[in-house]
C-alpha cells in the first residue's frame, strides 16, 4: 500500500487540466501539488517527498520528457505517468520506455487514471522501502574492520572458516570470532541471510 503522506504531483501547462487533475485525486482523499512547468516543479522537488508524478509531455521550456531524465538521474524520484494528446503518442512511447508507469491519453478516462495512480504510488512505496533497507544494510556495513569485511567476503563466497585461516595465516578460532562479530553486527540471523544482503548492495552497486 502507499503511504498516506504520498503527494500527487501534476506537471502541465493547462490550468483546466491541471485543476480537473487535482480534483479527480482529492476526490479519493489523494494529495496533491500542482505546477504549470518543469522548472516550478524542480525547484521544490525534494526527494525524501514520496509521491508520483503526472506528467504532460509538451510544454513550453522544459519538455516532460526533459523533466523525466532529471529525475531519473536522482538515485530516488517519483514514478512518472504521462498524460498526452493523441498527437503525442510516440513521445509517450518513448517515456514509457525510459521508464514511465503509464501513459494515459487525453482526454483521459477517470477511473483509468487512477488506477495508474494507485499503481505509481505503490511502486514508490516499494522502491523506498528498498532504498531504506539498502541504506541499513550499508550502515551495519560501516561497522565491520577491514579484517571483518575480508572474512565477511570470504564467507559470503562459500570459503570454509579452515580454509579462510590458511589463506589469512591465522587460527581457526580467530575466523571463527571474526565471523561470530560480522554476524552480530550486520544483524543476520544465517549465512543465507548475510549472503542476501551483501548481494543487495553489490547488485544495487552494479545498476
Amino acid at each position: 500500500m502507499s503511504d498516506t503522506s504520498s503527494t500527487v504531483f501534476i506537471v502541465d501547462d493547462d490550468q483546466q487540466v491541471r485543476q480537473a487533475l487535482a480534483l479527480l485525486m482529492e476526490s479519493v482523499g489523494l494529495r496533491v501539488s500542482t505546477f504549470e512547468s518543469g522548472n516550478d516543479f524542480l525547484q521544490q522537488f525534494d526527494p525524501a517527498q514520496p509521491g508520483c508524478l503526472i506528467l504532460d509531455v509538451r510544454m513550453p521550456g522544459m519538455s516532460g520528457l526533459e523533466l523525466q531524465a532529471r529525475l531519473a538521474a536522482e538515485t530516488i524520484h517519483p514514478p512518472v505517468i504521462i498524460v498526452t494528446g493523441h498527437g503525442d503518442v510516440p513521445m509517450a512511447v518513448r517515456a514509457v520506455q525510459a521508464g514511465a508507469v503509464d501513459f494515459i491519453e487525453k482526454p483521459f478516462n477517470d477511473q483509468a487514471l487512477l488506477d495508474s495512480v494507485h499503481r505509481a504510488l505503490d511502486l514508490d512505496a516499494r522502491q523506498r522501502g528498498r532504498a531504506s533497507k539498502l541504506a541499513e544494510i550499508r550502515t551495519r556495513l560501516e561497522t565491520l574492520t577491514p579484517r571483518e569485511r575480508e572474512v565477511m567476503k570470504m564467507v559470503v563466497a562459500g570459503k570454509r572458516n579452515k580454509v579462510i585461516a590458511l589463506e589469512l595465516c591465522v587460527s581457526q578460532s580467530t575466523v571463527e570470532a571474526h565471523r561470530a562479530r560480522v554476524m552480530d553486527k550486520m544483524q543476520a540471523g544465517s549465512l543465507s541471510d548475510l549472503m542476501r544482503m551483501v548481494l543487495s548492495v553489490e547488485d544495487n552497486e552494479k545498476s
